[in-house]
């Protein structure tokens, strides 16, 4: 089933948000300072490609500079970014067949805005803390 819907995510909204990811990215990159930006918006480009089978967890080592990153993140890229999935959540919500895909771009929207301190992993990943065999997360 992942697949299907990740098959049609593709085609009605997942390669035009992957782009609208590439373009922050590369905006970003343009100066030294905005590269770790510019290589977290490639990283959720990837996973708005292809988002279903994988979900976000925190990462326990992240600490003030993911925090001052995440409010830079947000004033440059993460509201523009936030406002393509809105938009296109609300176009896959008005057929039935997209309410699935809608719902998924509107999960998408907290790591648009903050992104730094998340690690993208597989769904049977997602409650091992930092990766595999870093303990239970619990």
């Amino acid at each position: 089933m992942k697949t299907i819907l990740n098959i049609i995510w593709l085609v009605l909204s997942g390669f035009w948000l992957f782009l609208g990811y590439l373009a922050a990215g590369l905006l970003l990159c343009i100066t030294i300072i905005g590269i770790p930006f510019g290589i977290a918006a490639f990283r959720i480009g990837v996973y708005a490609l292809w988002p279903f089978g994988y979900t976000t967890v925190e990462r326990r080592d992240a600490g003030a500079p993911s925090c001052v990153g995440n409010v830079l993140w947000l004033v440059l890229a993460g509201w523009w970014l936030a406002l393509g999935h809105i938009v296109t959540g609300f176009m896959l919500c008005l057929t039935i067949i997209g309410i699935p895909l809608g719902i998924a771009n509107f999960k998408l929207i907290p790591v648009s805005l903050l992104p730094l301190g998340r690690e993208i992993v597989r769904t049977d990943q997602s409650f091992t803390a930092g990766g595999p065999g870093q303990g239970t997360g619990w």
